[in-house]
């Protein structure tokens, strides 16, 4: 038997795979259902990302806070939010995750560190840092992360931010989820620097650049910044160059993409078959383990699906609860 190179015991990697297959197959499931009129609302899809929100979160508990972004099914479930609550508030009925208030850009739960999708871009950063103060005066080692893609690292509110955790010394880490289009917009035409490290060197921060499609460089480089903040060393920017599979939102007929793109990213760029070919290649975990998490999977997205489509739609008197608490 080989032994094992990786950074994690066969255990964590199969539970790494689990989530990103989770994520995959939720998504991919979100883009047929969607496309047939099925889902209220709006969704953006995270398909192609699953290593960097796995890589990042496989390191935090319940205690550590996230602000996830428009794009945020796969920071909410590589976070540990219930599939089948996810899916019942996408489909806006009551049992979901925000008792089928908030849709897609809006799930959270509290219990789990999930603070929340959020619509409006750059929004989390500065809820990130009320995190972190709190968790500096508690005294728990805690952490709070921002996630941002390369659009939303052009907003006010994520560059003063980074202005504050750095004053403040905060246990806040940023991560800005680049996957090359702000919309539809390059990267490299709305970005004046080269690195996003760059920006974080000017306020004072150290950044790191990775390979986002490479679950092992993010959950490396993510692990060494999660134990600075802990330990008090204070807030770090993360860079994950990565690739989304569908647009920006459903409904986008990608033109800005160049000719065979998309093809190219699928074959090449896939970031659960590059983690599939490097635990078997090493002979740590078989194509066959792996084949059969993907049955499971594939029945607990069929489930959720089964459930939120039978659940029932929230009432009137549901229009008012959860809305103002009572101190």
């Amino acid at each position: 038997m080989a032994g094992n190179p990786f950074p994690l015991g066969k255990t964590e990697l199969l539970q790494a795979y689990r989530t990103m297959r989770t994520i995959r197959e939720f998504e991919e499931r979100l883009h047929v259902d969607f496309g047939r009129g099925d889902i209220p609302g709006f969704v953006h899809l995270y398909a192609g990302e699953e290593a960097a929100g796995t890589g990042i979160m496989t390191h935090l508990g319940d205690g550590d806070r996230i602000a996830s972004t428009h794009r945020g099914h796969g920071h909410c479930i590589s976070k540990g939010v219930d599939v089948v609550a996810m899916m019942k508030e996408i489909y806006g009925k009551k049992g979901g995750a925000c008792n089928g208030k908030g849709g897609s850009m809006h799930i959270a739960d509290l219990s789990k560190g999930m603070m929340g999708a959020n619509g409006i871009l750059g929004a989390g950063a500065p809820l990130v840092c009320g995190a972190a103060l709190a968790a500096k005066f508690r005294g728990k080692h805690e952490v709070a992360i921002s996630f941002v893609g390369d659009g939303a690292s052009n907003q006010g509110t994520f560059l003063e931010s980074l202005n504050l955790a750095a004053v403040w010394n905060l246990p806040a880490i940023f991560v800005v989820e680049n996957n090359g289009y702000a919309e539809s917009t390059s990267r490299d035409y709305a970005v004046a620097v080269d690195s996003y490290v760059d920006r974080a060197a000017g306020f004072g921060l150290p950044g790191i650049t990775v390979d986002g499609t490479d679950f092992f460089a993010v959950y490396e480089a993510a692990g060494e910044i999660i134990r600075r903040a802990r330990e008090g060393g204070g807030p770090s920017l993360l860079e994950c160059k990565m690739v989304r599979f569908f647009g920006h939102f459903e409904g986008d007929a990608q033109t800005y993409r160049g000719k065979g793109e998309l093809d190219d990213i699928r074959a090449n760029q896939d970031c659960i078959k590059k983690f599939s070919a490097a635990v078997t290649g090493a002979g740590v975990i078989s194509a066959a383990e792996l084949k059969a998490i993907d049955h499971d999977v594939l029945g607990l997205i069929e489930n959720a699906v089964k459930q939120a489509k039978a659940a029932p739609l929230p009432t009137l008197a549901d229009l008012t609860t959860d809305v103002y608490v009572s101190y």
